[in-house]
């Protein structure tokens, strides 16, 4: 087989990429950049923009699955750069798809889609789509996964879309850092009562959800057509959770709280003066971060366990230790940790 991953040389991107090199499958990247270390292992690197339909057509020439990994993953932004990376993107990749006959495509979404600010406690995929968004991310990956969706059946191409939720582990580049820093500053406050439940998914088994799930993309399978959560299967005490990475680490654990409605009230404010004045900056809070932290966000994984065999081949016990062993080694001597 002969894979095409969008973003492979991200987080979860590069374990998809490193998953199929080691079960010997042809692997091409697109990316914003060069990546010497995959094309040591023997990865075609594409040095492309997802929003050059030219450069992504051509990225898609002899390929036979795509995952399309990348996206701007960020609470702040312009609208116009999460709609031209998220859902423009998404229709250069689907119509290279078309264009070069490519038969798979396995799309990375978010349960972010169907995030309404209430408390989500193990929805399955039937839950709706929220009438509207207060963050671009969630609003584009929205947009894109049902242009995913849509496409499935139509010119040969079969789609499906994946769900994983707060993707953590060794590597990451986004999620477990901010947290550190913040926690380091004192800046990190639990948001509401500290008892809200949430999914996570540790990224090697992210990474192989999309693999089985591209095993079974078939004519006539039920994976054709359908969106899937993706997490551990066992959620956590958010708080709980990351007090213990920081307890591991040396860091001083979060103890100090706010209310959801003070922290919500407090990034409507900040969101009005970043607004106002064009700041680029992320705010250090908004309306939909508040409710992320302080809300329950779980979800029923049966339908991916029915449907292509999902199994969180990783514990979070086993997870969380290679994450402190990987942050004690790699990040000791840049002022990260203490």
């Amino acid at each position: 087989m002969k894979a095409l991953v969008t973003g492979g040389g991200g987080f979860l991107g590069r374990y998809i990429v490193e998953k199929l090199i080691a079960r010997r499958d042809s692997v091409r990247v697109l990316g914003r950049n060069r990546y010497p270390d995959l094309e040591r292992l023997g990865v075609e690197t594409v040095q492309a923009d997802l929003r050059d339909p030219s450069a992504v057509t051509r990225a898609c020439e002899k390929i036979d699955v795509v995952f399309h990994v990348a996206a701007l993953p960020a609470i702040w932004g312009k609208w116009q750069d999460f709609y031209s990376i998220n859902v423009e993107g998404t229709k250069n990749v689907l119509a290279g798809c078309r264009t070069q006959g490519v038969s798979k495509l396995v799309y990375t979404s978010t349960p972010s889609v169907v995030f309404d600010q209430s408390d989500l406690r193990n929805i399955d995929e039937s839950y709706p789509y929220p009438k509207s968004y207060n963050c671009y991310y969630p609003a584009t990956k929205a947009m894109a996964e049902r242009l995913v969706i849509a496409a499935n059946g139509r010119d040969g191409l079969l789609t499906t879309a994946l769900r994983p939720h707060l993707v953590w582990g060794p590597r990451d580049n986004h999620l477990i850092p901010r947290v550190l820093q913040r926690a380091k500053a004192g800046q990190l406050f639990i948001v509401g009562d500290g008892l809200n439940k949430v999914d996570i998914t540790y990224v090697e088994n992210a990474a192989d959800a999309h693999l089985q799930a591209a095993d079974h993309l078939r004519a006539g399978s039920l994976v054709a057509g359908q969106v899937y959560f993706i997490s551990q299967g066992e959620p956590v005490l958010l708080w709980d959770f990351l007090n213990q990475l920081l307890e591991r680490l040396g860091i001083p654990k979060v103890t100090k709280a706010i209310s959801y409605r003070t922290a919500r009230s407090v990034g409507a404010v900040l969101e009005m003066v970043y607004g106002l004045f064009s700041l680029s900056d992320e705010p250090r809070m908004t309306r939909f971060l508040a409710a992320q932290l302080a809300k329950s966000h779980y979800f029923d994984i049966s339908k991916a366990k029915r449907d292509f065999g999902y199994e969180p081949r990783i514990s979070t016990y086993e997870g969380l230790n290679r994450l402190v062993a990987y942050l004690r080694r790699h990040l000791m001597g840049v002022g990260c940790l203490t």
